[in-house]
């Protein structure tokens, strides 16, 4: 910076006194400035390793799989996912699988919303699951009656027999999740 000059005069060329002391031009203090806003983003966007105890760079709960916004975690209620997002109604069944729901649950030309599935019987004794997640905007669905589940964003539509699109915006109809019937209750298959 070549702003700061030194004079030897004792007057501005306007004719006012200096006075005694160097003040800094403005630019010298916008850069200042700039330079310690900087260097604050910069110390905030580090990460410290005496914190997370781990080799990590991104922090101990950094993940890999990161999770839809939103959701409650990578894994929750997606086929394959963990068993985080399942109903706890009835707990394990015999067998060890998740319980999805109970069968007395879910009405007969209807369904349920359990955990990030919806859960429908669309004739007696047969039941299907898809992902509750709209495939047009990923509006969670919040409804399922009169044999449509319905998403509340943008009013798409689907079957509660196959998850195919009744009406609305969306692109292609819900993920099936593969279940079965297993004593009183609905398991991932």
């Amino acid at each position: 910076m070549t702003d700061v000059q030194a004079r030897t005069d004792t007057a501005h060329p306007q004719g006012e006194p200096t006075r005694q002391g160097a003040v800094a031009p403005r630019r010298a203090v916008l850069a200042g400035a700039g330079a310690l806003g900087a260097t604050c983003l910069l110390a905030a966007c580090g990460t410290s390793s005496s914190s997370g105890g781990g080799t990590n760079p991104s922090g101990s709960d950094f993940q890999n799989n990161p999770a839809p916004a939103g959701s409650k975690g990578a894994d929750a209620g997606f086929p394959g996912g963990s068993s985080k997002g399942g109903s706890s109604k009835g707990g394990d069944s015999g067998g060890g699988a998740e319980v999805l729901a109970a069968v007395a649950d879910v009405p007969k030309g209807g369904g349920v919303i359990q955990g990030d599935l919806v859960i429908t019987q669309p004739s007696s004794g047969t039941f299907k699951a898809f992902n509750k997640i709209c495939t047009h905007a990923g509006c969670p669905v919040n409804k399922v009656d009169g044999g449509v589940i319905s998403c509340p964003c943008h009013g798409s539509t689907f079957s509660i027999e196959d998850g195919s699109v009744k009406g609305g915006p969306a692109p292609k109809g819900l993920p099936e999740v593969k279940v079965k019937v297993d004593g009183d209750n609905i398991v991932k298959a």
